[in-house]
């Protein structure tokens, strides 16, 4: 036993050596990793303070620089701090030291139109108020709101850069008649000043302004004054992407040349002789106006602000304009113009500026039809008919009953051919496979019977100008923002009866009541004017035109519904009574107007007569000869070869 004992007790135990190595194992690479982790953490905080410290230590120089120099710039009467605020400033260090009594500050002028305050640090405005509108969600609308800056920089005989933006200006305002006249002056002397005027007119967006020194020639270097001009363009409407697509930056150069920068995306240009330059957002407008050509070369730009469209952004576009004022011998002396306010074509033609051209009317015909037709009908029944609506209405059945006779033409012309059509069906059973011959057959039964396949094309042609004005011309008319009819508050805006709790690209996130409509109602006219066509046979090479126009039939009305879904209400409103009047002259002309058995009897008086070929028809039938004779000519080579 004892044995026993003593060989145990001298015995190695495997299994707690094995345990005390794993142990140890274990144990070590735990400190090896805790170790390394720790000098990884305290490497990442030593990383994070030395960050801190830097931010900490640029931000207490940026302050100290920042103290120091309004230190240097309040101590001014002392002769110590005018030697030193004049090495910053030149001579326009004695600004800081002008009495008291006229200490910078801002000025607030306002009217029945507008309130507008202008900073005494620039001289600028600082905020500009249209007091007759509201934004899409009813808030005060403002042009300018710490969102625009309008500076030169100043060139002293020194060497130094004076830019108008950093510095105090002294406001003086008086009454001059009816007129208010606010100064806004920087001084360099006693009797040496840069000043911009402002003159506001009781009830007018439109006022002076004028730029000039005073004995500035021994401060000011001679030569060019840069001038930059920047804003910010505040969303004002309910669909930023809607919006967006009428706000560009326009100018006039060369007395009476206008361009503009693309809506579409960010854009730069630059032009000769500018006489004025428009931030124009969608229904309002911020000039900048010189006839006197003061601006002899500029550059523009805009950058895109609303690319993506989403509804919680609220800007649209930054715009830039950079130029210079040339100075003789230092001196300034510029009248010029500012119009902050509405896009009223009326209102701006008033000027006689030419400034109405910023309104996108449409070019030449479209423009005249807009100019002459439907503002002048739009603005006669808008002055005794309180509800847009109701107008639009209206105008809409005035103009379809002025191009009644084009429809009543379009009608009877489809009416004739439907007349022929079993005529026709037989040339083309008869000369099927001769597309050349078949097509000259029918022509001169057309000829003869007195059916014109032009008739119904021309007035269709003659739609178009009245379709595009009308386009042009519902988005443009500020007259219809925020007002409403029916379900639809903002007949310039979309309307909406339901929302989806998804977004459909091209189409929105929401459905257009009168979008549907006058989708639904185009499709009714276009089922009816097809089954008033008549058929005409495929030629060789050439498309199938009758399966095109069913595809038509189908896909018109749903590129209309997604592409007006998020497009101005009134548009809508308009084409959707357009295409129901459509519907209901067509079904009267029709019913009540047109006798379809005298008609027939016409054609076959026509078939009877002599009929001399006209000069279209005479062209095509050539044409198609020269057709067939060239096909005839290359089977034969064909032939040949083989």
């Amino acid at each position: 036993m004892a044995k026993q004992k003593a060989s145990k007790k001298n015995s190695p135990e495997p299994r707690k050596s094995v345990f005390n190595k794993k142990f140890f194992i274990t144990y070590f690479l735990l400190f090896i990793a805790t170790f390394f982790l720790s000098k990884s953490c305290e490497k990442q905080r030593l990383t994070k303070e030395k960050q801190e410290k830097e931010i900490r230590l640029k931000d207490s120089i940026a302050k100290a620089k920042e103290d120091s120099i309004q230190k240097l710039l309040k101590i001014v009467k002392t002769e110590n701090g005018k030697e030193d605020a004049g090495k910053i400033m030149g001579d326009f260090a004695y600004n800081l030291a002008v009495d008291s009594t006229n200490a910078p500050h801002d000025v607030i002028y306002e009217n029945d139109l507008f309130k507008a305050v202008i900073a005494a640090k620039g001289g600028y405005f600082k905020s500009f108020e249209l007091k007759k509108f509201k934004t899409y969600d009813s808030l005060p609308l403002f042009l300018v709101k710490d969102n625009a800056n309008f500076n030169l920089v100043l060139k002293t005989r020194k060497g130094q850069n004076i830019n108008t933006k950093d510095m105090d200006f002294h406001a003086d305002v008086s009454k001059q008649g009816e007129n208010t006249h606010v100064t806004m002056k920087m001084f360099a002397g006693p009797d040496k000043y840069l000043v911009y005027e402002y003159v506001f007119k009781p009830n007018d967006y439109m006022f002076d302004f004028n730029i000039s020194s005073k004995n500035l020639d021994d401060v000011l270097q001679s030569g060019d004054v840069p001038l930059h001009w920047d804003l910010l363009a505040f969303r004002h409407e309910k669909s930023i992407s809607y919006e967006n697509r009428f706000v560009t930056l326009k100018y006039e150069y060369e007395d009476d040349k206008i361009d503009n920068l693309s809506a579409m995306n960010s854009d730069e240009d630059e032009a000769k002789d500018v006489n004025w330059i428009d931030y124009k957002q969608h229904f309002f407008s911020t000039f900048l106006i010189s006839k006197e050509k003061a601006f002899t070369s500029a550059k523009f730009k805009q950058t895109d602000l609303a690319k993506s469209g989403e509804d919680s952004l609220k800007l649209t576009k930054h715009f830039f304009t950079d130029t210079a004022l040339k100075s003789n011998n230092g001196n300034l002396s510029y009248q010029m113009k500012m119009f902050y306010g509405p896009n009223d074509y009326k209102m701006l033609k008033s000027y006689d500026m030419g400034i109405e051209r910023v309104i996108p009317l449409g070019w030449t015909i479209f423009g005249w039809v807009n100019k002459w037709l439907f503002m002048p009908l739009f603005s006669f029944l808008s002055s005794f008919i309180p509800n847009y609506g109701v107008v639009i209405i209206l105008m809409t059945i005035i103009i379809r009953l002025l191009v009644s006779p084009l429809t009543y033409k379009t009608y009877v012309s489809q009416a004739r051919s439907k007349i022929l059509k079993p005529e026709i069906e037989e040339i083309n059973k008869k000369y099927k496979d001769n597309p050349a011959k078949r097509q000259k057959e029918v022509m001169a039964l057309q000829s003869k019977a007195g059916v014109s396949p032009m008739a119904g094309c021309i007035p269709s042609l003659l739609f178009i100008p009245i379709f595009y004005a009308l386009f042009r011309f519902f988005p443009a008319e500020i007259g219809l923002r925020q007002k409403g009819f029916l379900w639809a508050h903002d007949l310039s805006a979309y309307e909406s009866i339901a929302h989806l709790p998804f977004k459909i690209p091209m189409y929105g996130d929401h459905v257009s009541l009168l979008a549907l409509l006058a989708s639904i109602a185009m499709f009714i006219y276009m089922k009816m004017n097809m089954s008033n066509q008549t058929s005409m046979p495929t030629q060789e090479g050439m498309p199938d035109m009758q399966k095109m126009m069913k595809w038509m039939i189908y896909l018109s009305p749903i590129m209309l519904l997604v592409f007006f879904n998020s497009y101005a209400s009134g548009l809508s409103l308009y084409y959707f009574i357009s295409n129901l009047m459509t519907i209901i002259i067509l079904v009267v002309i029709k019913k009540y107007v047109i006798d379809e058995k005298r008609l027939k009897e016409i054609i076959e008086e026509n078939k009877k007569k002599p009929k001399k070929q006209g000069r279209f028809a005479k062209k095509m039938a050539e044409m198609m000869e020269k057709a067939e004779e060239q096909k005839r000519l290359q089977e034969e080579q064909k032939r040949k070869r083989k």
